[in-house]
């Protein structure tokens, strides 16, 4: 069996989970997630959060940088709902004897909220000056590049969430290319690999993969379904050779994370 034909398979069922530990510790760092509990459709509690967490330490990560939904109308976190949230989520945390590692930044969907974030320069930035951006999976904004630019004035880095999801790209593929262009860094959700978002954004993603076209990888995690497909991705794919052709950039990220927590624990004593 090839290697495409090998992808395209039916996913496993009954797995061993066991078989997956470890094998995303190579990203050292998830920067992509909903783990930060009851503030998005991520996580609902701080019980749920540890579940995940603990599922996500035993593929071998244990940074996170926490990105909940800006969302206006729906999700209207600012850096202090964020904040609040991580708190608690570290201080339960650390009350269960787990060492895992949060950072609180934001999935900024590019609205008429983000035009007023923008505005009073009150993004929920990443470690590394870092800006993860998304749009509508109905249909594009027709802000991205003026969103983009305008983040890059404000001396911040954009990073365009799970490209390959936005469905009005999939037969628009240049567009891919000057989105990179103008400066935004693109994320693979890893799911996409898989099946879990249909057929066509897995043969969008591993076409951005061959081009070389993706800077970072996250998991997108919001709950324990996403969990197991991650569990079960872990085991069939062979995700580093799939990144071989990208410059994954998650490496760099995770060293602005440990000066983030070096100052923060020097500040602390």
């Amino acid at each position: 069996m090839s290697i495409l034909s090998k992808l395209f398979s039916r996913e496993p069922k009954g797995v061993d989970i066991s078989q997956a530990t470890g094998k995303l510790s190579f990203l050292e760092i998830d920067m992509h997630n909903h783990l930060l509990p009851g503030i998005d459709d991520g996580s609902g509690s701080v019980e749920q959060s540890l579940e995940l967490i603990q599922g996500l330490q035993q593929l071998g990560l244990n940074r996170f940088i926490c990105t909940p939904h800006i969302l206006q109308g729906m999700y209207e976190n600012t850096k202090e709902s964020i904040e609040t949230s991580r708190l608690t989520l570290t201080e339960y945390l650390t009350k269960q004897n787990n060492s895992a590692q949060l950072f609180g930044a934001a999935e900024h969907m590019i609205d008429d909220g983000l035009t007023s974030l923008l505005k009073n320069n009150n993004l929920s930035v990443m470690p590394g000056n870092y800006v993860l951006i998304e749009m509508s999976y109905l249909s594009e904004s027709k802000a991205l590049f003026q969103t983009i630019s305008d983040i890059q004035k404000l001396g911040y880095r954009p990073i365009l969430a799970h490209p390959e999801r936005y469905n009005y790209y999939h037969y628009n593929f240049p567009v891919y290319k000057e989105i990179k262009d103008a400066g935004c860094a693109l994320q693979l959700n890893l799911l996409s690999i898989s099946r879990y978002y249909g057929v066509q954004v897995k043969s969008t993603a591993l076409t951005l993969l061959k081009s070389g076209m993706y800077d970072f990888v996250g998991t997108d995690l919001h709950h324990t379904k996403h969990l197991k497909a991650l569990q079960e991705i872990a085991i069939k794919y062979p995700i580093q050779d799939l990144l071989k052709h990208c410059n994954i950039k998650n490496a760099e990220l995770a060293n602005h994370f440990d000066e983030y927590i070096s100052q923060t624990n020097s500040i602390a004593i």
